[in-house]
């Protein structure tokens, strides 16, 4: 948990810099809620129970639906709002190497903003958001739903339900390759010819190349529009070398309306995948009562990054955060031990006493199985002489200070060895 809330801590930090605001929403939802537009496979992964009154509920499987919902009930919220959250979401699912039942996710929306600068602004943040962790070799992996839509009404496909279920079996292609989503697809009843069709255009490698070949097609010719708008957005953030462009992105999730984003290690070394992935949309809210309102986000999937982290051992530490262990020399020392270290915390300084009958030697042991830096010793003969005794437990080096000093030399002594972490 030490390493977990400093990788946390730097994520909410960044989400503050780039001014998003705090709001959580419960773990649970009711049912017609979670359901409204999530697609089948996701569907079968929620947690869902009965309540003492026999409503239906469920656990959230994302961070999203919730905050549709209390944006859908509040629709006077000032816009635009821009929301992060940091919380637990629930998926029946086969865990695996960073895919658990129970998991972090760290949530970024704006709501309320039409223009695709929300979109660009939300992958930058989650940009710099990897790289103050140390995440570097990623690429930013950008399609567009309405892209997709075009490819469909290319071969023939005009049916809503229909479509998401494409786009629902396209999204599986990284998984289970093009022989199980052809299977998939002819499952869902679409011809060898449109199958032949979509396949053939989910090669194009390039924005231009889709433009050029579904140039007739008004939604795809829009995709592609907003695309070209993500670009040029990218560069003024400075991250336009990140994005690439895949025809073959589609996120598996029914709610999306316009581009989608996600973000895939490129270094070869992990098989983990996605680590962060969002996208626009803008007709979510309005399913909830409300009025259309245009919105878009990223998530974070924390368990995976520190996953990642722990592969190529850039995981923080997980250090004590206590700064200093009062140790007393004798018995007798015990309880002027305990007002030391009351004063200490007065101070706001991490500090732990000796609440056990353990001689100095067995105290010290402790501390160092611990990893807590510091131990400050109180002795008898050093208390006569207004001191006590601090002990750098890294380097076994001793100094006598002034009881009246102590909290001053604690905070220097602190701040020099937590700077490089900090």
């Amino acid at each position: 948990m030490i390493a977990r809330e400093r990788v946390i801590r730097i994520i909410k930090d960044t989400f503050e810099i780039y001014g998003f605001l705090p709001m959580e929403t419960p773990a649970f939802e009711r049912w017609e809620v979670l359901t409204k537009k999530c697609g089948e496979e996701i569907k079968n992964q929620i947690y869902e129970f009965e309540d003492k009154a026999g409503r239906k509920l469920g656990l959230r499987f994302d961070l999203t639906v919730p905050l549709a919902r209390v944006i859908a009930s509040h629709p006077t919220v000032p816009k635009p709002f821009k929301r992060y959250c940091i919380s637990r979401v629930w998926r029946y699912e086969e865990p695996q190497a960073g895919r658990f039942r129970e998991f972090w996710q760290a949530d970024i929306d704006v709501i309320g903003i039409e223009s695709l600068h929300a979109d660009v602004e939300c992958v930058s943040c989650a940009t710099e958001a990897l790289s103050r962790l140390g995440i570097n070799d990623f690429s930013v992996f950008v399609n567009s739903r309405k892209v997709l839509e075009g490819v469909a009404e290319s071969v023939g496909i005009e049916s809503e339900s229909v479509k998401l279920s494409v786009f629902r079996a396209i999204d599986k292609l990284e998984k289970i390759g093009e022989n199980g989503v052809r299977k998939e697809l002819e499952e869902i009843g679409l011809s060898a010819k449109q199958i032949n069709g979509i396949f053939e255009l989910l090669r194009l490698k390039s924005i231009e190349e889709a433009k050029e070949k579904l140039k007739d097609i008004e939604v795809a010719a829009k995709g592609v529009e907003e695309l070209e708008e993500i670009y040029r957005f990218a560069r003024c953030y400075g991250i336009e070398n990140r994005l690439k462009f895949d025809i073959s992105l589609a996120r598996g999730l029914d709610y999306y309306t316009g581009p989608i984003f996600e973000f895939k290690l490129i270094s070869g070394k992990s098989k983990l995948g996605t680590i962060s992935a969002g996208g626009r949309y803008d007709n979510l809210i309005a399913l909830f009562g409300s009025k259309p309102i245009p919105a878009t986000g990223i998530s974070l999937g924390i368990e995976r990054i520190m996953e990642v982290l722990r592969l190529k051992n850039k995981l923080p530490e997980p250090k004590s955060k206590v700064a200093v262990f009062v140790a007393n020399a004798t018995e007798e020392m015990k309880e002027k031990a305990v007002e030391i270290g009351q004063m200490i915390r007065r101070h706001s300084i991490p500090c732990e006493v000796n609440i056990t009958s353990r001689n100095l030697r067995k105290q010290l042991d402790y501390v160092n199985r611990r990893g807590i830096p510091y131990a400050l010793i109180v002795g008898e003969r050093e208390l006569k002489e207004g001191c006590v005794v601090l002990r750098d437990m890294a380097t076994g080096n001793e100094i006598k200070i002034k009881t009246d000093e102590i909290c001053s030399r604690l905070k220097g002594a602190r701040e020099t060895r937590n700077k490089s972490l900090e």
